[in-house]
Order: C-alpha cells, then sequence, then structure tokens
C-alpha cells in the first residue's frame, strides 16, 4: 500500500512510520518544515513538504494521486491558540478530505479526540475547548463524505509510556489512556481492514491484541 499521512512530524504519524514502513508498505508523510525531512527518512517515510494552512487542494492532490489511503493526524500542537485549532484540526482536515476525493483516493482516516461528540463542559480551558470543538466539526466533515471509506479514531488521553499491544476499541470505551505507541500500532491494523469503514471508535489502553481488537469491530 502508498498511504500518505497529513501532520507527518507528529508524534504518532512518526511512530506509524515507522509501522508501516516496516510491514512494507510505502509512506509519505506531509509536513511543514523542511528541517523535519530528516526525521521521516529515518522513519522510512517520504518526506512531502507542503503547508496544510496555505496549501491548496489541487496542490494536495499531487501528493495523494496514486495512494491507497490517507490519514490525517495533523494539529496545531501544544501552545497553539484558538485561531489554529480551526485553522488545522478542522479546516486542514478539511482540505485534506477534498484532496484524497479529488486524488480518487477512497480510505481516509483521521485521528481525532475522546470528547469530540459533545459540547466541552462550561470550566473547559478555552483553548482545549476550541481543540474538541474543531475536531468535532472535522470528523463531522469527513462523515458527510459518500467518496470515502472513512474511519473516526479517538483515542483518549496519550501517554508516551512503551506500548503495551493491547487496546479497548469500541464505539464506546468510557475515559481512559493509551499510549502513544497503542494508537500507531491500531491506526495501521485499520488501514488493513475495510470492515472498519465508517465507523467512529474510541481507543484506549485495555487487555485485548490490538489485532484482535481491529477484527473483532471490523466483524462487529
Amino acid at each position: 500500500m502508498r498511504i500518505v499521512i497529513a501532520g507527518g512530524h507528529g508524534q504518532i504519524a512518526l511512530r506509524l512510520e515507522r509501522l508501516l514502513a516496516r510491514r512494507g508498505d510505502e509512506v509519505a508523510g506531509v509536513i511543514r518544515k523542511p528541517e523535519q525531512a530528516g526525521d521521516l527518512l529515518a522513519a522510512g517515510a517520504e518526506p512531502v513538504v507542503c503547508d496544510l494552512e496555505s496549501a491548496t487542494a489541487q496542490e494536495l492532490v499531487r501528493h495523494l494521486e496514486g495512494a491507497d489511503a490517507a490519514v490525517f493526524a495533523a494539529g496545531a500542537g501544544p501552545g497553539s491558540g484558538i485561531e489554529r485549532k480551526d485553522t488545522v484540526d478542522r479546516a486542514a482536515a478539511a482540505l485534506f478530505a477534498d484532496a484524497a476525493e479529488a486524488a480518487g483516493v477512497r480510505r481516509y482516516v483521521i485521528v481525532s479526540s475522546m470528547g469530540a461528540d459533545r459540547e466541552p463542559p462550561e470550566d473547559t480551558d478555552p483553548v482545549f475547548a476550541a481543540y474538541l470543538r474543531a475536531k468535532g466539526a472535522a470528523d463531522e466533515d469527513v462523515r458527510s463524505r459518500a467518496g470515502l471509506d472513512w474511519t473516526v479514531l479517538r483515542p483518549g488521553r496519550l501517554t508516551d509510556d512503551p506500548g503495551t499491544g493491547q487496546v479497548a476499541l469500541a464505539e464506546s470505551t468510557g475515559r481512559g489512556a493509551v499510549t502513544r505507541d497503542d494508537v500507531a500500532a491500531v491506526l495501521a491494523a485499520i488501514l488493513t481492514e475495510p470492515g472498519t469503514a465508517g465507523r467512529t471508535l474510541e481507543l484506549i489502553g485495555g487487555d485485548t491484541p490490538v489485532e484482535q481488537a481491529v477484527k473483532a469491530v471490523a466483524a462487529g
């Protein structure tokens, strides 16, 4: 498979690139800064320099042509303000989906966030609330597209602990934490499981091996 990942220098994306390259997939990561290219090359991915906040859909189409799947794993990141939560976490996701449709790439996986399906509580930090709203709007946009075989993955609280290879994956899991290693492993498995298309899934640490968890969801 050829897989193009938006937000290719993100912590989950780099882990995913290593996994995909290791299993023999052809991987490209869309990055904003040319100086990030070396990290992608070390992960086994082709760096594609393209700023998702200023690019047009047609520019992105060129990078997506011939791909079998697209993964949106971009985010404005910590330290960014409310405005960039909208321009990256919402608008860039929609732009990447536009480009995927135009390039004929049906398989589209978006990394969202647990809590993106509801209005944040009133006492939520304003920037984090904007992040959740942007993720929720991006999810709704992707799910409305008949031209995509989409999967929305909503991980719980992310940690940098070593992956366990065991997760809980379902439409509703309840709150919990999950390692970035395990998120990447689930994404890799989802990409080869057509039965996960059209599903919005929550993900936390659990006691079911990743491959088994993904197959169970697909079968359900």
